[in-house]
């Protein structure tokens, strides 16, 4: 189907207008902060913001999160839902495809526990089976020994005080 853009353009799905000449309780995404910025809110599968109320500030809309925000009546916005909700619910079947997705985000993945490590490679590590040597580090402590309770007031349970 043919897509329209401009303030004359129709409310159908796909189409880009100005929030000005949107109506209220339509569902829109790629949202402009401000005018001709492009579009930066809402473009996340499956996201979308509801258009609120016209108000003689700006347009209300009620972002993904729940807040609401107002903006200039010349942003843009292209009416509809982006595809690919219920991305994140289908589970990861190999290990693979779980390495591949934390590859593409940049995170350290896997993640080997401390207490599974060398003593030489961590201070939690070669303890036998799990058992932990809970320490307070300072606050200054140099990154690599900054492990654990960083910077605690107190280490294990407190204390009955006499009377």
């Amino acid at each position: 189907q043919p897509t329209q853009m401009g303030s004359e353009a129709s409310v159908d799905i796909g189409n880009v207008l100005p929030l000005g000449s949107i109506p209220e309780g339509t569902m829109i995404c790629n949202i402009e902060l401000s005018p001709g910025d492009g579009g930066k809110m809402a473009r996340s599968s499956g996201s979308y913001a509801t258009v609120v109320a016209h108000t003689p500030e700006g347009t209300m809309i009620k972002l993904p999160s729940g807040k609401t925000r107002y903006l200039n009546d010349l942003c843009r916005a292209t009416v509809g839902v982006i595809s690919g909700a219920g991305r994140v619910d289908k589970p990861f079947l190999k290990a693979g495809a779980k390495f591949h997705l934390m590859k593409a985000k940049g995170h350290m993945y896997p993640r080997t526990r401390g207490v599974a490590m060398v003593a030489a490679a961590h201070p939690y590590g070669s303890s036998k089976r799990g058992a932990r040597k809970v320490t307070t580090v300072s606050r200054h402590a140099p990154p690599g020994r900054k492990v654990g309770l960083i910077a605690a007031r107190s280490a294990g349970r407190k204390r009955k005080k006499r009377k």
